[in-house]
């Protein structure tokens, strides 16, 4: 109980602007707990008057025991419309917050870990924890109010058998009616769930580019604005299915009322014995009730406990570590950074060796060696995508160790080779780096980056949805809108991985004349595979097992360094070929 008693105060917590209603949920449901005490002593007075021959009697009492239960389905109506917006808010709370913690975590527990288990963590245990105030509630006053009454009778009588048939055909009916509406509405609800479900398994998958982007509070935005949306599917579906349930017990209280005058009226013309009637009257089965109670109070606890402790060791274990950033704020960088004697080592392997260079601010500098050399390394240290190197990095004279988030990713855009694009609309896409993005300047950077032409033969246009990944995107589409969501940006540092191999020769061309006017303006870092692609940058840095070999100019390069000559001859030679 110690571990159940440390998630239920955890939740507590998400629960901060609800914690109203939970109460007057709980004062709600104490009328439950009188009504189940009081209807013992109302059954014995409908009993006594029944026994005794007293019409008058019966009838009184048994208008006031409906009366009674028609206000208590009219309380369990009101507790359940409150159960259903204290869950949706809790729930939202909880994923919302819970979709920070996941964008707040390192990449290497990103990447170790798998995003299946954060996904099921984000959808699944949320919703099994959120409700827990209200269900606690619930199985405890299912369990008080059957205490002590077990009871089992069988009806035995022609009338009140065939009414019962007729009570039955209306009950099914109106059970009929409510369950094909809410599957109708269910199979509506799972269909948007199903796709808010892939949204979310996208801010895990998803999760550097949206580092890289400075992209977190649009991104969180908009998640919380879809959990609304489909949360609020959810509760108009249950509203539905509520009014059909009021329907369905006020039908149930006042057949059994109706039932009560059959039996009076049976007694006193004497087709009934007093026994018969007493025991009609008493129909039902409370021990069932009481098994059930306890078996799924003790269920509720397990389940609880299990989902509670897979999400909030998220928040709170150090199994899951965290980013880390300093607190020191640079409102603008002016582009100056250097690598100062950095080594860094993934899962044992060294890929970068004791590195150090410099680049001044507005300074066009390219990165080039084979695979495996560190140069995509280099980027995604720059942007404190990993931690545990050693060395100094610097930006603007300042250790990035000592610099907060913003600071960092706020004035570094990075176009990645491999983008990772949203299944939005590509106006969506775009605004994501940048909330109040004008139509002026989204068409402006798609153009930049050879995009609008496209865009334009679009029935949608912008607004057309790009599927999962970008899957109704063909590889240099999603580089160009890579690259229009960098110029939406417009950082002081600006690096290209790898950003133009997925071009064809003429789009590859024209977005490079963009990069090159760009030059002199912002620091751009370029790794390329194309050394065509790179003859006009300041400096050249090659790069071999961590470390550099040589820099300078393009054509200083092909004549004084044996490896740069020998990338640029394989280049050549796969064109001819």
């Amino acid at each position: 109980m110690k571990e159940f008693f440390k998630n239920i105060k955890y939740v507590w917590m998400y629960a901060k602007n609800e914690r109203k209603r939970i109460i007057i949920y709980f004062c709600l449901s104490v009328f439950g707990v009188v009504a189940s005490i009081v209807f013992p002593f109302i059954s014995a007075k409908i009993i006594v008057g029944l026994t005794d021959n007293n019409l008058k009697q019966f009838i009184y009492m048994s208008f006031i025991y409906v009366f009674v239960r028609l206000i208590g389905d009219t309380v369990q109506y009101f507790r359940a419309k409150l159960y259903e917006k204290v869950f949706r808010h809790i729930y939202i709370n909880i994923q919302s917050n819970l979709g920070s913690e996941i964008l707040k975590l390192s990449n290497k527990t990103l990447e170790e870990n798998g995003s299946g288990l954060f996904i099921q963590r984000l959808v699944g245990d949320t919703r099994n924890i959120s409700g827990i105030f209200t269900d606690l509630n619930r199985h405890l006053n299912g369990i008080i109010s059957n205490v002590g009454i077990i009871v089992t009778f069988f009806v035995l009588s022609k009338p009140i058998f065939v009414f019962v048939l007729i009570a039955f055909s209306i009950r099914f009916t109106i059970e009929i009616l409510r369950i094909n509406t809410y599957n109708k509405n269910d199979k509506e609800y799972r269909a948007s769930n199903d796709s808010m479900t892939g949204f979310t398994g996208e801010i895990v998958r998803g999760a550097e580019d949206i580092k890289m982007l400075n992209g977190e509070e649009s991104f969180l935005k908009e998640l919380k604005n879809r959990f609304e949306k489909l949360n609020i599917e959810k509760y108009q579906m249950e509203n539905t299915n509520l009014s059909f349930l009021i329907v369905r017990w006020y039908w149930a209280e006042i057949s059994y009322f109706i039932m009560m005058c059959l039996i009076a009226v049976s007694v006193y013309k004497g087709t009934m014995s007093v026994a018969v009637g007493v025991v009609i009257f008493n129909f039902g089965n409370r021990y069932n009730g009481l098994v059930s109670s306890i078996t799924e109070f003790h269920e509720l606890i397990k389940r609880f406990n299990l989902s509670a402790t897979r999400i909030f060791e998220i928040f709170y274990d150090d199994k899951y570590e965290k980013e880390n950033f300093g607190q020191e704020h640079l409102d603008r960088v002016n582009g100056d950074f250097e690598f100062k004697n950095v080594t860094f080592k993934y899962d044992k392997n060294k890929v970068l060796k004791n590195l150090s260079f410099k680049v001044k601010a507005n300074e066009t500098v390219a990165f080039v060696g084979k695979s495996g050399a560190g140069k995509t390394t280099i980027f995604s240290l720059l942007c404190k995508m990993y931690d545990g190197y050693t060395g100094k990095i610097l930006i603007d004279g300042v250790d990035i160790k000592s610099l907060d988030k913003d600071s960092i990713r706020g004035n570094i855009t990075i176009v990645s080779q491999n983008p990772y694009i949203f299944n939005m609309s590509i106006r969506d896409n775009l605004k994501l780096v940048k909330d109040n993005l004008t139509d002026k300047e989204m068409k402006q950077a798609c153009k930049m980056a050879c995009l609008d032409d496209y865009i334009e033969s679009l029935p949608n246009k912008y607004d057309t949805i790009v599927g999962e990944g970008g899957v109704t995107l063909s590889g240099g589409q999603k580089q160009r809108l890579a690259i229009a969501r960098a110029f939406v940006q417009k950082t002081e540092i600006i690096l290209f991985d790898e950003a133009t191999s997925a071009l064809d020769n003429e789009t590859q061309f024209r977005i490079q004349q963009a990069i090159d006017n760009l030059q002199k303006e912002y620091t751009i870092l370029i790794i390329a595979h194309r050394l065509s692609t790179i003859k006009n940058a300041d400096r050249i840095l090659v790069l071999d097992n961590g470390n550099i070999v040589a820099e300078g100019k393009h054509e200083v390069l092909l004549k004084n360094c044996d490896q740069y000559k020998e990338l640029y001859n394989t280049e050549i030679n796969k064109n001819e070929l």
